[in-house]
C-alpha cells in the first residue's frame, strides 16, 4: 500500500474580528422622560433653566444640554429666587422640596417614577414603625433622597459586611428597599443576609431594582458567556454603568467602563477576537457608535447583535410642559441622540483615529 507523504497544512487564516452589540441598551425610559423634560422647558420657559444636580450621570448629555441652555446646579440654594429648577432623575429628599419652596421656585420634577414609587414605599414602612434598611450606595443622589424620606428612621447599607456590623436586636422590626440601579446578583446576597439577621423583616411588595438595570445586567451575562472582553460605555459615576462592568468581570469576563471613545485603549484589544459593547441606562446611542466606528478600525469590523429583552415602556411628562406635544415620542428622542451634532461644543468626545 503507497502511502502519501503529503501533510495537511493547518489553516492559519485568523479569526474574524467581531463585536457582538447588546440589545437593550442605553437609554431607558425615566432617562427619556428626564432628557424630553430638560429639552420641553427649555422651549416653554426659555433659557436659562436650572437642573440639580445632573439631570442623568451622563458627562455627555450634561455638555449638549448646557449648549442648549440648561444651567446644571449643585443645590436648590444656587438657583435664583423665582426661576425655574428642575429635579434630576435620580429624586431629591422632602427638605429639597421644601427649600425650593422657600425660594419661589418654579418646580419641574423629572424624577423618574420607578424611584418615585421607592419614595412611596419608604414613607409607607416608616409609617408602619419599621426602621428602614435602605440597600445603596450612601453617597448616591438616589440613596440621600429616599433616605431623606426618614432620616432619622434609616440605615443604609452598601455590603453583606454592613449586614453583620448593625448594632441592633434580633427582633427588630424592619423594612428593606434597594436602590433601583444596583447589581441584581449583589443585591440579592444582601438581602438574604438581612433575612437572616432579622426575625421581622419586610421586604418591596415588588422588586425595586428597575427593569432597565436589570435587562442590561442581563444582557451583559450574556456577552460575558461569548465574548474575550466586554466594553460598557457610561460615566464614571453611572451607578448602572459601573455595576454592569462589575456583573461582566463577576462572570470572569475582563471588562472596562468607556465613557467616551477616547478612553478606549487599544492594549486591552491585544488578542481579543470578539468584543461584547453595551451601555448604561443615561447613555445616548452616539456614544456607542462612536466606539464602534473605532472598533472596526482597530479589525472588529462585524457587529452581531444580542437581544436578550424587549423594553416598551414610556413614561409621560406632567401636565405643565404636555401641551400640544407627545410626551412618549421615543423615536424622534432617540434619532436626535444617536449622533453627535455639528455645532457640538468644544471637547465634545468624537472618533479617535
Amino acid at each position: 500500500m503507497h502511502l502519501s507523504t503529503k501533510t495537511s497544512q493547518p489553516d492559519t487564516r485568523a479569526p474574524r474580528k467581531r463585536v457582538i452589540l447588546a440589545e437593550p441598551r442605553g437609554f431607558c425610559a425615566g432617562v427619556r422622560r428626564a432628557i424630553a423634560m430638560v429639552e420641553r422647558a427649555l422651549e416653554v420657559y426659555g433659557p436659562p433653566i436650572y437642573v440639580r444636580k445632573q439631570i442623568v450621570h451622563n458627562h455627555y448629555v450634561v455638555g449638549l444640554l448646557e449648549r442648549k441652555g440648561a444651567r446644571f446646579v449643585e443645590s436648590e440654594y444656587d438657583v435664583p429666587e423665582g426661576a425655574v429648577c428642575l429635579f434630576s432623575a435620580h429624586g431629591v429628599a422632602p427638605a429639597v422640596r421644601t427649600a425650593a419652596s422657600t425660594r419661589d421656585l418654579q418646580v419641574i420634577d423629572a424624577t423618574c417614577p420607578l424611584v418615585a414609587k421607592v419614595h412611596q414605599q419608604a414613607r409607607r414602612v416608616v409609617g408602619d414603625g419599621r426602621l428602614l434598611l435602605l440597600v445603596g450606595h450612601a453617597e448616591h443622589e438616589e440613596t440621600e433622597g429616599t433616605r431623606g424620606e426618614a432620616p432619622r428612621e434609616t440605615l443604609v447599607v452598601e455590603t453583606v459586611e454592613d449586614v453583620e456590623r448593625l448594632d441592633l436586636p434580633r427582633d427588630t422590626p424592619v423594612a428593606y428597599l434597594t436602590q433601583t440601579t444596583l447589581s441584581v446578583d449583589e443585591t440579592a446576597d444582601i438581602v438574604r443576609a438581612l433575612t437572616e439577621r432579622f426575625d421581622d423583616i419586610a421586604g418591596p411588595g415588588t422588586d425595586t431594582i428597575c427593569y432597565a438595570s436589570q435587562n442590561r445586567q442581563n444582557g451583559i451575562k450574556s456577552l460575558a458567556r461569548q465574548a474575550d472582553l466586554v466594553l460598557v460605555v457610561g460615566s464614571e459615576n453611572s451607578s448602572n454603568s459601573q455595576r454592569m462592568v462589575d456583573v461582566a468581570r463577576d462572570a470572569g469576563t475582563p471588562a472596562h467602563l468607556v465613557p467616551d471613545v477616547s478612553r478606549l485603549d487599544s492594549r486591552w484589544l491585544e488578542g481579543v477576537t470578539t468584543v461584547g459593547v453595551s451601555s448604561g441606562a443615561s447613555v445616548p446611542d452616539a456614544l456607542v457608535h462612536q466606539l464602534l466606528d473605532q472598533l472596526a478600525e482597530f479589525g472588529h469590523d462585524q457587529i452581531d447583535i444580542e437581544s436578550t429583552a424587549v423594553e416598551d415602556v414610556v413614561f409621560s411628562m406632567p401636565l405643565q410642559l404636555t401641551d400640544g406635544i407627545r410626551s412618549d415620542d421615543r423615536e424622534r428622542l432617540d434619532d436626535a441622540w444617536s449622533k453627535v451634532p455639528s455645532d457640538a461644543p468644544a471637547g465634545t468626545p468624537r472618533r479617535t483615529k
